[in-house]
């Protein structure tokens, strides 16, 4: 069982290899970037950077893991009563995001991945938004009774998640990348699915 100063210590870790890695990859590139100098700057070993990330490419998305996170627990604590869009857009503005940095995060993996790649892992983390968003829609309430009322909390919660997802990627493609812009996409996206499929509540 991990202990509470551990998972403390560990986030801490994430975060300063995530900082370093950012640090690094703007002023040299990814490419030229090494996974031994990212440890190096956050005052770890190679060793610890590996238990903490795969790949220095990793890094690249950290920053969406690490909002998962935070999304599911600020998700949790919002009152059972709220709507869903509600609910759901103010556990995404809790997320203890950089405005500085999530931008010019955004631009590093547009300029240096494949976006085949970059599709790959956002629908990765879609699918376990869409999942915490599932969650919260059955925390209070008994198993679905039937196939339909399973299945139409799967799709509300599916559409909730494209809709996030959706306005991200309208974000990312436009020269407007500043995190207030991303905000009102996110809200604006939610209130389009609260009107067709949350049934505006």
């Amino acid at each position: 069982m991990v202990r509470p100063a551990q998972t403390a210590r560990s986030e801490r870790t994430r975060a300063a290899l995530r900082e370093a890695a950012l640090v690094r990859f703007l002023a040299q590139g990814v490419e030229d970037t090494s996974a031994e100098q990212i440890a190096a700057d956050a005052g770890v070993s190679l060793r610890t950077f590996y238990r903490h990330f795969t790949s220095k490419h990793d890094l690249l998305f950290a920053d969406y893991d690490a909002g998962l996170e935070w999304f599911r627990t600020a998700l949790a604590s919002r009152e059972p009563d709220e709507s869903l869009v509600e609910a759901v857009h103010s556990a995404i503005m809790a997320a203890p995001y950089d405005a500085a940095a999530v931008p010019k995060i955004a631009e590093l993996r547009s300029r240096e991945l494949d976006p085949a790649r970059i599709v790959r892992h956002i629908r990765q983390v879609e699918a376990d938004f869409a999942a915490a968003v599932e969650e919260h829609l059955t925390r209070n309430d008994p198993p679905a009774a039937s196939l339909d009322d399973r299945l139409r909390t799967t799709v509300t919660a599916r559409c909730v998640a494209a809709a996030v997802f959706g306005a991200m990627e309208v974000w990312m493609s436009s020269e407007e990348r500043a995190l207030p812009e991303l905000a009102r996409l996110s809200r604006t996206a939610l209130d389009v699915v609260a009107v067709g499929v949350v049934g505006g509540d």
